[in-house]
């Protein structure tokens, strides 16, 4: 399955089922690439920017810097995808972050551009989800078929 394949139906299905969460009394261990540095700080500034996302949905202005945190996390995300492909170590995971590389800069035109206060709503929350599933893919542990995928 190709990358692009791949990340699409990743991305639809994190923005599907919702946050894993495990069941009454477990813990899941956080994925191993979460605790590096390049992924910690992925996740740290989606995190954060989902927050601002959050903020504008409930009156909020978006910061006035919000265009370059999204456009850093990007170049983020791809350096990601990069490093995970030179390792050759995460199939799923390399593929998503390229993904969401992509999908960062055409979600923000979609907020920006919204004309309709209805419009505006839909892209914050597609925005929304895409930042959320920029955290949940790193953090969530791989299984064995998102470490076999190429």
């Amino acid at each position: 399955m190709s990358c692009d394949a791949a990340a699409s139906l990743a991305v639809l299905w994190l923005a599907a089922t919702g946050p894993m969460t495990p069941g009454p009394g477990l813990s899941t261990p956080p994925a191993a690439v979460a605790q590096e540095p390049l992924f910690a700080d992925i996740v740290k500034r989606a995190g954060a920017l989902k927050a601002d996302i959050d903020g504008v949905r409930a009156g909020k202005a978006l910061p006035s810097d919000f265009r370059s945190q999204i456009s850093e996390l990007a170049a983020l995300d791809m350096q990601g995808h990069l490093l995970l492909a030179k390792r050759g170590t995460d199939g799923d995971l390399k593929c998503i972050l390229r993904g969401i590389s992509q999908d960062l800069p055409l979600k923000l035109e979609a907020v920006t551009a919204a004309a309709t206060p209805k419009a505006l709503e839909l892209a914050l929350r597609d925005m929304a989800y895409l930042l959320n599933d920029n955290v949940e893919v790193i953090t969530t542990p791989p299984t064995v078929t998102s470490q076999s995928s190429t």
